[in-house]
């Protein structure tokens, strides 16, 4: 990328760094975003995807912050585009794991949370521009969810179309919630995220505005993991009706157990490598491929399945880890990455994105660059300096973009 000035069309999300409170949040945005937006955009714009927990949230609004926050990013030049709604609470405590899938959208404080970034984003919005707010797919299944589960986390996502509708007539400004598909949740395929449209969403009085306002978040990290050809998951969307509220562009491990499969020192050099991605913060569900090419659940824990590798028959398909890379990485020792996938989500992107699906554009044009996980990568794959390395995916993300061109 030049560093001469322009303005870029997609950015990163802000959620790699750490910031419960607003404070430090703002801080964050400072020693990293802007420096990233320098390197790639010189005196030009960077969208930026922010990550603002519930707390940080409650602080803005309370203390009539809005205002404020707009201004301090104009300054800066960064312009706010998509909001990550995901976590709700903090999500750079020492251990996150399954805290990250709380609470569910059957609580009602997961509706008032995502309402509360609806707010606040009506407020900085650039003047003409929509927003995207992505969430996580209900929950996690800590026990079987029956029709009354769903039924509850319908009502409350049709109570929040009608509150972005009624931002939309009060201010103009039009803002979509994305459902995020992930390994091991309660909506984790394409398939499951249909089927929950369908049934649940798109039925009744209440069908015309979720067809509008909510839509799915397709992180392209998470469908490799469950060994989802991109085109396959995406073309389900668009022909189901759903729209693509926003794309996290990110990249998962792939182990190729089956290239090893012969060779006991090659394997055993694997299993080491891949070790090091076991780090105890974030759940990193692993998965297997099938003979069918599809895949299997292996555990919501990369340190679970490598036991269960231990004790039992020696791996001889490929896995896939929940944990993501940099997105310019395709290889490294042993181990790949589903780096192809992007070129494949984004193609049949760029492709279908005009397609019209309740008098609005099947795809929002969000992209939104998500490696979270710089802090805890493995040496071998860390940067020195955080903000070189957002700069690099950016860099790699905007060739993907220019080769659809």
């Amino acid at each position: 990328m030049s560093s001469a000035a322009r303005d870029l069309s997609f950015g990163y999300c802000t959620n790699v760094h750490s910031g419960k409170d607003l404070q430090s949040a703002l801080a964050n945005l400072e020693t990293y975003a802007v420096p990233v937006r320098q390197i790639v955009a010189g005196e030009g714009t960077l969208p930026v995807g922010l990550w603002f927990s519930e707390a940080a949230a409650n602080t803005l609004l309370t203390k009539n912050r809005t205002s404020e926050l707009r201004d301090w990013l104009a300054q800066r030049k960064l312009i706010p585009y998509t909001f990550n709604g995901f976590p709700q609470g903090d999500f750079h405590q020492s251990v996150v794991k399954l805290a990250v899938y709380e609470p569910t959208w059957t609580c009602s404080s997961r509706a008032g949370y995502t309402k509360s970034l609806a707010q606040i984003m009506e407020a900085i919005l650039p003047e003409g521009s929509s927003g995207s707010i992505s969430t996580l797919p209900l929950g996690w299944p800590h026990a079987p969810w029956h029709a009354e589960n769903f039924s509850t986390a319908a009502d409350q996502l049709h109570e929040l179309a009608h509150y972005l509708e009624r931002l939309k007539q009060q201010r103009g400004c039009e803002i979509v919630v994305a459902i995020e598909p992930e390994p091991g949740c309660v909506l984790d395929t394409a398939d499951d995220v249909v089927e929950f449209f369908e049934h649940y969403l798109f039925r009744g009085p209440d069908a015309e505005l979720a067809r509008r306002y909510l839509t799915v978040c397709h992180d392209i990290c998470h469908s490799g993991v469950m060994f989802e050809p991109q085109q396959q998951a995406l073309e389900k969307y668009l022909n189901a009706g759903i729209r693509v509220g926003k794309v996290q562009v990110s990249s998962a491990v792939h182990v190729p157990w089956d290239q090893v499969k012969d060779d006991p020192v090659a394997q055993q050099a694997m299993l080491q490598h891949v070790n090091a991605f076991g780090e105890p913060k974030y759940l990193h569900q692993t998965t297997r491929c099938n003979e069918q090419g599809q895949f299997e659940s292996l555990s919501e824990d990369l340190h679970l399945a490598i036991k269960q590798w231990l004790t039992g028959t020696l791996p001889v398909r490929p896995w896939r880890v929940h944990f993501h890379v940099p997105i310019f990485v395709d290889q490294f020792g042993l181990l790949s990455t589903t780096q192809s996938d992007i070129l494949q989500a984004c193609s049949y992107l760029e492709e279908h994105k005009t397609k019209s699906i309740a008098d609005r554009d099947w795809f929002t044009g969000h992209y939104e660059v998500e490696t979270y996980a710089w802090p805890v990568l493995p040496a071998e794959l860390a940067e020195v300096d955080l903000a070189q390395g957002i700069a690099k995916e950016l860099a790699y993300f905007e060739t993907v973009l220019e080769s659809l061109k």
